[in-house]
């Protein structure tokens, strides 16, 4: 069986020293608590690691997992190879809401969270965060230190859960906001689906007709020597220009792509860009009722587990997509930062809408800004939900009058061509 080296603390504060044979790291941890230590460092002893991968090696089978030799820290990184979508990320979150909630101490239930490990979130993870909390960090403090995985936004709720001693009901808002945050994207990409889809087939049987088909047809209009209709001549001349310049074509659109990157990266064109995805017709209602939902649902939750409210200005501020509103959380932190209230700042910004601007002023009057808040997130968001069926209501018409349109032309360009020929063959 693995030796471990350990360097425990005693509640006295003094340091001690041990050998235990365990079968991993992690029953070396409990084996330590349970002697009423707190563990500092813990390590395989010296060729211990080797031989269990060399007897691991052996059994039939079995692979070894050379990332269990390797530190905790590069372990984590290796195996977390993207951020987490907000739904794992709310059932991470949840998970260890319910643990502590059944009376676990901390390093309990993270070191519970191991086995329970959350789709998109890797056990390592959670065994990071006991380690540091059992070195005596606070669990915010070894959350900041994955900064992939926990956002400003979760280190300064759980930061403000620990001072005021309501962690647990912090974590059961966080994962509402985090699943009321996945509901909207999952409405946004249910209502690109089908126009995306509808696009994809389109394009698919314009490529297919323009390079297989019509050489063929041209093949037998050019064998009757018959003067081709006006629709079947333009049909020919774009299907030459793709067949003889398609390099050509897609150049020409990497090139804008490139462009528009370009453009977008600097601050005028990414101004322009947002300023036009807010004004334009149907998409612009839709943005605009995302981004401000947003801004109060995530500006509530702040404040409401009593994060101060330049600190949730500043997170909130880093959280919202568009670089106009971006400006106008900033110019109110600004003011704010003056003594002034949030509603006034908000109102001169002519940005946010009136109504907003009304709600947080009766909640500045009456002492309650995250529950007006929360209405005003409550509200946009459900009118979000209509702006998407009336937004993806409109876009399945439009799509199938452009697709009848495309496919009527390819049919009416090759069937006028056969009726010329039929009727000059009659002649």
């Amino acid at each position: 069986m693995p030796q471990f080296s350990y360097k425990a603390r005693r509640r006295t504060g003094e340091v001690v020293e041990g050998m235990l044979e365990v079968a991993d790291r992690s029953a070396a941890l409990v084996q330590i608590e349970r002697l009423g230590l707190f563990p500092v460092a813990v390590d395989a002893a010296k060729g211990a690691a080797i031989a269990a991968a060399a007897a691991a090696e052996r059994q039939p089978g079995r692979k070894t997992d050379w990332r269990a030799l390797l530190p905790p820290t590069l372990r984590a990184a290796m195996s977390q190879k993207r951020k987490p979508k907000l739904q794992e990320l709310a059932t991470f979150t949840q998970q260890l809401a319910n643990l502590l909630s059944s009376g676990m101490p901390l390093t309990v239930a993270l070191n519970s969270m191991t086995h329970l490990e959350s789709k998109g979130i890797s056990a390592d993870v959670s065994r990071d965060l006991k380690q540091d909390v059992m070195e005596g960090r606070s669990l915010s403090d070894s959350m900041a230190k994955q900064p992939r995985i926990f956002s400003d936004l979760y280190v300064n709720m759980v930061r403000a859960g620990e001072s005021s001693g309501a962690l647990v009901e912090v974590l059961r808002r966080m994962a509402d906001h985090f699943e009321r945050f996945a509901q909207v994207q999952s409405k946004f990409t249910s209502a690109l689906v089908y126009p995306a889809f509808v696009s994809v087939v389109g394009i698919c049987i314009m490529f297919f007709f323009m390079s297989y088909m019509l050489p063929k047809f041209m093949t037998i209009f050019e064998g009757m020597n018959v003067p081709l209709p006006l629709m079947t001549q333009i049909l020919v001349k774009i299907s030459h220009l793709f067949a003889g310049y398609w390099w050509l074509m897609l150049a020409t659109v990497i090139a804008a792509v490139i462009l528009f990157k370009r453009f977008q990266a600097t601050d005028e064109g990414r101004r322009k860009i947002d300023h036009w995805r807010m004004n334009a017709p149907v998409f612009g209602k839709v943005v605009k009722l995302n981004i401000f939902g947003q801004f109060a649902r995530t500006l509530s939750t702040l404040l409401e587990n009593g994060v101060p409210v330049l600190t949730a200005l500043k997170i909130t501020e880093q959280i919202i997509p568009n670089s106009i509103v971006k400006e106008a959380i900033a110019k109110t932190r600004e003011e704010v930062t003056d003594g002034k209230t949030i509603a006034q700042p908000l109102a001169r910004s002519k940005i946010f809408p009136q109504l907003m601007v009304d709600l947080v002023k009766i909640g500045e009057d009456t002492g309650d800004v995250p529950g007006a808040l929360k209405n005003v997130a409550d509200t946009y968001e459900n009118e979000l939900s209509i702006a998407l069926r009336v937004m993806t209501n409109m876009i399945e018409p439009v799509m199938i009058i452009v697709m009848a349109v495309g496919v009527g032309f390819l049919l009416l360009s090759v069937l006028s061509a056969m009726f010329a020929i039929t009727a000059n063959i009659a002649r």
